[in-house]
């Protein structure tokens, strides 16, 4: 058995229910409970990434896959976009320039702990408008993007999870794969 490292992420606290198996989220309709579960899910095991991370491999891209700092970035930034469609409302300048940013760290490279808290925060802004989500909206149409592609408030809140749970699972895999190279 492994010991250390961004191992014992995957060791540690097994007792812990998923979220998903925990029932109701106070405040958000059931419709919605399978977004605020993986919303909720993708916040605890950031949490437990901020800490293992070593900063020397943040930004390290092992065998050319995109980093354990791009996927943490991105997830936020793409959940801010995905749920500002979903309000009905354009990207401003500030999320387009910030989309523009995300593959690259920034001088000087924030540092995991750094990263997380600010992805925490987009997935707790989530968590807030999901309970101001009417049950009897989530069918309404929505517009993405420049070319203004269909959706409606339930596909982009879905997408949304989907979307936060895949760059979760490949920035802990990556940070796994890194933990078990020799430069690790």
């Amino acid at each position: 058995m492994a010991t250390g490292g961004c191992y014992t992420l995957w060791m540690a606290d097994t007792a812990r229910t998923e979220a998903w198996l925990r029932g109701p989220v106070e405040g958000i309709d059931g419709i919605l409970l399978p977004v605020a579960h993986a919303l909720i899910q993708a916040r605890e095991d950031l949490q437990d990434l901020a800490t293992l991370v070593p900063h020397d491999q943040l930004w390290v891209k092992p065998g050319g896959a995109a980093s354990v700092g791009f996927h943490i970035q991105h997830l936020g930034g793409a959940l801010d976009r995905l749920f500002t469609y979903a309000r009905g409302e354009r990207l401003n300048d500030i999320q387009k320039a910030a989309f523009k940013m995300e593959a690259a760290p920034a001088d000087p490279s924030p540092t995991a702990e750094t990263l997380v808290a600010a992805t925490t925060a987009q997935l707790d802004g989530g968590l807030a408008q999901l309970r101001a989500t009417s049950h009897d909206r989530v069918l309404d149409d929505r517009s993405v993007g420049r070319a203004g592609l269909p959706s409606t408030v339930l596909g982009l809140l879905f997408h949304a999870a989907e979307h936060t749970t895949r760059h979760t699972g490949q920035a802990t895999t990556t940070a796994r794969i890194l933990a078990g190279s020799p430069a690790a």
